[in-house]
Protein backbone atom coordinates (compact mmCIF):
# COMPACT_ATOMS: atom_id res chain seq x y z
CA UNK A 1 0.00 0.00 0.00
CA UNK A 2 1.53 3.67 -0.99
CA UNK A 3 2.06 5.72 2.00
CA UNK A 4 3.06 9.28 2.41
CA UNK A 5 6.17 9.54 4.43
CA UNK A 6 7.92 12.26 5.77
CA UNK A 7 11.33 12.00 6.14
CA UNK A 8 13.88 14.44 8.19
CA UNK A 9 17.53 15.63 7.20
CA UNK A 10 17.47 14.11 3.61
CA UNK A 11 19.32 16.06 2.34
CA UNK A 12 22.80 13.30 2.63
CA UNK A 13 23.78 10.39 4.27
CA UNK A 14 21.15 7.94 5.09
CA UNK A 15 18.38 10.23 4.86
CA UNK A 16 19.14 10.95 1.32
CA UNK A 17 19.08 7.22 0.71
CA UNK A 18 16.63 5.97 2.29
CA UNK A 19 14.22 9.34 0.43
CA UNK A 20 14.69 7.63 -2.33
CA UNK A 21 14.90 3.80 -1.88
CA UNK A 22 11.13 4.74 -0.34
CA UNK A 23 10.49 6.68 -3.22
CA UNK A 24 11.12 3.16 -5.76
CA UNK A 25 9.05 1.49 -3.37
CA UNK A 26 6.25 3.05 -5.35
CA UNK A 27 5.79 5.89 -1.70
CA UNK A 28 5.31 9.19 -1.74
CA UNK A 29 8.36 10.72 -0.19
CA UNK A 30 8.65 13.70 1.22
CA UNK A 31 12.19 14.68 1.81
CA UNK A 32 12.91 17.67 4.19
CA UNK A 33 16.00 19.52 4.81
CA UNK A 34 17.11 23.06 5.67
CA UNK A 35 17.25 26.03 3.72
CA UNK A 36 16.03 24.10 0.52
CA UNK A 37 16.20 27.88 -1.38
CA UNK A 38 19.59 28.50 -0.32
CA UNK A 39 22.44 26.03 1.00
CA UNK A 40 20.42 23.30 0.37
CA UNK A 41 19.39 23.97 -3.38
CA UNK A 42 21.95 22.09 -5.08
CA UNK A 43 20.49 18.73 -2.89
CA UNK A 44 16.75 19.67 -4.25
CA UNK A 45 17.88 20.49 -7.74
CA UNK A 46 19.24 16.67 -7.45
CA UNK A 47 16.47 14.86 -5.74
CA UNK A 48 13.87 16.48 -8.52
CA UNK A 49 16.44 15.12 -11.47
CA UNK A 50 16.63 11.59 -9.56
CA UNK A 51 12.59 11.47 -9.08
CA UNK A 52 12.02 13.05 -12.91
CA UNK A 53 14.55 10.37 -14.48
CA UNK A 54 13.50 7.28 -12.19
CA UNK A 55 9.73 8.18 -12.10
CA UNK A 56 9.26 8.32 -8.41
CA UNK A 57 7.14 10.81 -6.07
CA UNK A 58 9.82 12.11 -4.14
CA UNK A 59 9.44 15.85 -3.20
CA UNK A 60 11.58 18.15 -1.12
CA UNK A 61 10.30 20.54 1.76
CA UNK A 62 11.72 22.72 4.19
CA UNK A 63 12.02 21.26 7.37
CA UNK A 64 14.24 22.87 10.07
CA UNK A 65 14.01 20.58 13.06
CA UNK A 66 15.23 22.99 15.54
CA UNK A 67 11.99 25.16 14.84
CA UNK A 68 8.86 24.68 15.94
CA UNK A 69 7.36 26.28 13.54
CA UNK A 70 8.64 25.51 10.59
CA UNK A 71 7.98 21.76 11.99
CA UNK A 72 4.46 22.57 11.87
CA UNK A 73 4.77 23.91 8.24
CA UNK A 74 5.86 21.18 6.70
CA UNK A 75 3.43 19.05 7.94
CA UNK A 76 0.60 21.37 7.50
CA UNK A 77 1.78 21.75 3.61
CA UNK A 78 1.86 17.79 3.38
CA UNK A 79 -1.63 17.60 4.69
CA UNK A 80 -2.72 19.94 2.53
CA UNK A 81 -1.71 18.12 -0.81
CA UNK A 82 -2.40 14.93 0.48
CA UNK A 83 -5.01 14.97 3.07
CA UNK A 84 -3.09 12.55 5.07
CA UNK A 85 0.15 11.56 6.93
CA UNK A 86 1.19 8.01 7.23
CA UNK A 87 4.84 7.37 8.33
CA UNK A 88 7.42 9.63 10.01
CA UNK A 89 10.91 9.41 10.02
CA UNK A 90 13.36 10.51 12.64
CA UNK A 91 16.45 10.67 10.29
CA UNK A 92 17.70 14.28 11.05
CA UNK A 93 21.20 14.33 13.77
CA UNK A 94 24.45 15.55 14.05
CA UNK A 95 27.53 13.77 14.64
CA UNK A 96 30.46 15.76 16.63
CA UNK A 97 34.15 14.38 17.63
CA UNK A 98 36.41 15.27 20.08
CA UNK A 99 37.64 15.13 23.75
CA UNK A 100 33.91 15.39 25.78
CA UNK A 101 35.92 18.01 28.01
CA UNK A 102 36.60 20.35 25.26
CA UNK A 103 32.82 20.77 24.22
CA UNK A 104 31.47 23.71 25.51
CA UNK A 105 28.31 22.98 27.86
CA UNK A 106 26.37 24.88 24.43
CA UNK A 107 27.79 22.65 22.01
CA UNK A 108 26.29 19.78 23.58
CA UNK A 109 23.35 21.56 24.50
CA UNK A 110 22.69 22.23 20.36
CA UNK A 111 23.98 18.53 20.00
CA UNK A 112 20.73 17.44 22.04
CA UNK A 113 18.88 20.19 20.15
CA UNK A 114 19.72 18.95 16.58
CA UNK A 115 19.39 14.61 17.53
CA UNK A 116 16.44 14.47 20.53
CA UNK A 117 14.44 17.73 21.04
CA UNK A 118 14.00 18.17 17.27
CA UNK A 119 12.63 14.78 16.92
CA UNK A 120 9.84 16.35 19.59
CA UNK A 121 9.03 19.12 17.46
CA UNK A 122 8.25 16.95 14.97
CA UNK A 123 6.07 14.66 17.02
CA UNK A 124 3.98 17.71 18.23
CA UNK A 125 3.45 18.65 14.79
CA UNK A 126 2.66 15.45 13.24
CA UNK A 127 1.13 13.22 16.04
CA UNK A 128 -2.53 14.96 16.51
CA UNK A 129 -2.89 13.84 12.74
CA UNK A 130 -1.65 10.32 12.91
CA UNK A 131 -3.66 9.74 16.13
CA UNK A 132 -6.76 11.51 14.38
CA UNK A 133 -6.43 8.57 11.96
CA UNK A 134 -5.49 5.90 14.45
CA UNK A 135 -3.30 4.53 12.58
CA UNK A 136 0.89 5.31 11.42
CA UNK A 137 4.29 4.69 12.10
CA UNK A 138 6.96 6.24 13.99
CA UNK A 139 10.62 5.53 12.34
CA UNK A 140 13.41 6.43 14.92
CA UNK A 141 17.07 6.40 13.12
CA UNK A 142 18.88 5.57 16.31
CA UNK A 143 22.54 4.35 16.56
CA UNK A 144 24.52 1.19 17.80
CA UNK A 145 26.87 3.94 19.90
CA UNK A 146 23.80 3.95 22.56
CA UNK A 147 24.31 0.48 23.50
CA UNK A 148 27.13 -1.10 21.52
CA UNK A 149 31.18 -0.78 21.47
CA UNK A 150 31.49 2.69 22.49
CA UNK A 151 34.95 3.95 21.07
CA UNK A 152 36.63 7.73 22.48
CA UNK A 153 35.53 11.17 21.41
CA UNK A 154 32.18 10.61 20.48
CA UNK A 155 30.55 11.59 23.82
CA UNK A 156 28.02 14.37 22.76
CA UNK A 157 27.02 12.34 19.97
CA UNK A 158 26.61 9.23 22.22
CA UNK A 159 24.87 10.84 24.82
CA UNK A 160 22.08 12.60 22.46
CA UNK A 161 21.48 9.15 20.45
CA UNK A 162 20.94 7.42 23.66
CA UNK A 163 18.75 10.10 24.92
CA UNK A 164 17.05 9.85 21.06
CA UNK A 165 16.37 5.93 21.48
CA UNK A 166 14.96 6.39 25.23
CA UNK A 167 12.86 9.25 23.69
CA UNK A 168 12.02 6.56 20.85
CA UNK A 169 10.53 3.54 23.54
CA UNK A 170 8.32 5.69 25.91
CA UNK A 171 6.99 6.78 22.62
CA UNK A 172 6.32 3.09 21.33
CA UNK A 173 4.06 2.78 24.34
CA UNK A 174 2.02 5.84 24.73
CA UNK A 175 1.07 5.55 21.02
CA UNK A 176 0.40 2.08 20.75
CA UNK A 177 -3.44 2.36 21.68
CA UNK A 178 -3.73 5.06 19.49
CA UNK A 179 -2.82 2.10 16.63
CA UNK A 180 0.14 3.90 15.91
CA UNK A 181 3.19 1.67 15.67
CA UNK A 182 6.87 2.27 16.51
CA UNK A 183 10.18 0.80 15.21
CA UNK A 184 13.85 1.46 15.81
CA UNK A 185 16.28 1.34 13.28
CA UNK A 186 20.09 1.06 14.64
CA UNK A 187 22.56 1.12 12.32
CA UNK A 188 26.14 0.43 13.27
CA UNK A 189 29.16 2.77 12.69
CA UNK A 190 29.90 3.14 9.20
CA UNK A 191 33.07 5.29 8.25
CA UNK A 192 32.18 5.17 4.50
CA UNK A 193 29.67 5.82 2.49
CA UNK A 194 28.44 8.87 4.39
CA UNK A 195 29.77 12.46 5.33
CA UNK A 196 29.18 11.97 9.41
CA UNK A 197 32.42 11.95 10.58
CA UNK A 198 33.70 14.41 7.78
CA UNK A 199 31.52 17.14 8.36
CA UNK A 200 31.49 16.49 12.26
CA UNK A 201 31.44 19.01 15.11
CA UNK A 202 34.64 20.00 16.75
CA UNK A 203 35.00 21.16 20.21
CA UNK A 204 35.46 24.96 20.52
CA UNK A 205 38.04 24.95 23.44
CA UNK A 206 40.74 24.57 21.16
CA UNK A 207 43.06 24.93 23.95
CA UNK A 208 41.29 21.50 26.53
CA UNK A 209 41.59 19.83 22.98
CA UNK A 210 45.04 20.65 21.83
CA UNK A 211 46.00 19.07 25.90
CA UNK A 212 44.43 15.74 24.80
CA UNK A 213 45.24 15.13 21.51
CA UNK A 214 48.55 17.15 20.86
CA UNK A 215 50.52 17.10 24.54
CA UNK A 216 49.21 14.62 26.55
CA UNK A 217 48.92 10.71 27.32
CA UNK A 218 46.42 10.61 25.05
CA UNK A 219 48.06 12.63 21.91
CA UNK A 220 47.56 10.45 18.83
CA UNK A 221 44.21 8.70 20.26
CA UNK A 222 41.87 10.60 18.00
CA UNK A 223 43.77 8.96 14.76
CA UNK A 224 43.62 5.46 16.80
CA UNK A 225 39.84 5.87 17.91
CA UNK A 226 39.37 6.23 13.84
CA UNK A 227 41.56 3.73 12.42
CA UNK A 228 40.08 1.29 14.99
CA UNK A 229 36.56 2.02 13.64
CA UNK A 230 37.48 1.96 10.10
CA UNK A 231 39.37 -1.52 10.61
CA UNK A 232 36.55 -3.15 12.45
CA UNK A 233 34.26 -2.52 9.31
CA UNK A 234 34.08 -5.17 6.52
CA UNK A 235 35.19 -4.00 2.79
CA UNK A 236 31.32 -4.99 1.44
CA UNK A 237 29.92 -2.72 4.12
CA UNK A 238 27.44 -0.87 2.49
CA UNK A 239 25.49 2.03 3.61
CA UNK A 240 22.97 1.22 1.13
CA UNK A 241 22.02 -1.86 3.28
CA UNK A 242 20.26 0.59 5.82
CA UNK A 243 18.09 1.90 3.20
CA UNK A 244 17.11 -1.31 2.35
CA UNK A 245 16.34 -2.43 6.02
CA UNK A 246 14.21 1.23 6.72
CA UNK A 247 12.41 -0.03 3.14
CA UNK A 248 11.76 -3.08 4.51
CA UNK A 249 10.07 -1.97 8.18
CA UNK A 250 7.91 0.08 5.86
CA UNK A 251 6.88 -2.36 4.01
CA UNK A 252 5.89 -4.46 6.26
CA UNK A 253 2.27 -5.41 6.98
CA UNK A 254 0.36 -3.07 9.56
CA UNK A 255 1.02 -4.45 12.92
CA UNK A 256 4.05 -6.46 12.59
CA UNK A 257 6.59 -4.45 12.35
CA UNK A 258 9.42 -5.24 14.26
CA UNK A 259 10.18 -2.97 17.02
CA UNK A 260 14.09 -2.66 16.76
CA UNK A 261 16.17 -3.45 13.33
CA UNK A 262 20.13 -3.44 13.22
CA UNK A 263 22.38 -2.85 10.53
CA UNK A 264 25.99 -3.17 11.89
CA UNK A 265 28.74 -4.33 10.09
CA UNK A 266 31.15 -3.80 12.19
CA UNK A 267 29.39 -5.82 14.78
CA UNK A 268 30.02 -4.02 17.79
CA UNK A 269 27.36 -5.72 20.28
CA UNK A 270 24.70 -3.54 20.29
CA UNK A 271 22.13 -5.50 19.16
CA UNK A 272 23.51 -8.28 21.70
CA UNK A 273 22.90 -5.46 24.44
CA UNK A 274 19.33 -4.15 22.80
CA UNK A 275 17.99 -7.81 22.78
CA UNK A 276 18.14 -7.86 26.47
CA UNK A 277 16.63 -4.21 27.19
CA UNK A 278 13.96 -4.68 24.39
CA UNK A 279 13.28 -8.58 26.68
CA UNK A 280 13.50 -6.88 29.92
CA UNK A 281 10.84 -4.01 28.36
CA UNK A 282 8.28 -6.50 27.57
CA UNK A 283 8.39 -8.38 29.93
CA UNK A 284 8.11 -5.61 32.40
CA UNK A 285 5.32 -4.25 30.59
CA UNK A 286 3.18 -7.77 30.62
CA UNK A 287 4.03 -7.80 34.51
CA UNK A 288 2.54 -4.54 35.64
CA UNK A 289 -0.65 -5.62 33.14
CA UNK A 290 -0.12 -3.43 30.51
CA UNK A 291 1.07 -5.97 27.89
CA UNK A 292 -1.59 -4.37 25.29
CA UNK A 293 1.44 -1.50 25.01
CA UNK A 294 3.88 -3.97 22.94
CA UNK A 295 1.36 -4.01 20.13
CA UNK A 296 -0.72 -0.75 17.98
CA UNK A 297 -4.00 -1.18 18.93
CA UNK A 298 -5.74 -2.34 15.77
Amino acid sequence: MQQIILITGASSGFGALSARALAHAGHIVYASMRDIAGRNAPQVDSLKDYAWHHSVDLRAIELDVQSEASAEAAVAQIIAEQGRLDIVVHNAGHMSYGPAEAFLPEQFSQLFDINVLGTQRVNRAALPYLREQRKGLVLWVCSSSTRGGTPPYLAPYFAAKAAMDAVAVSYAAELSRWGIESSILVPGAFTKGTNHFLHSGKPADSERELAYTQTGPTAGLEDEALKGLAACEPEDADVADVAAALVDIVNAPYGKRPFRVHVDPSDDGAEVVNAVADRIRKEFLQRIGLGDLLTPRQ
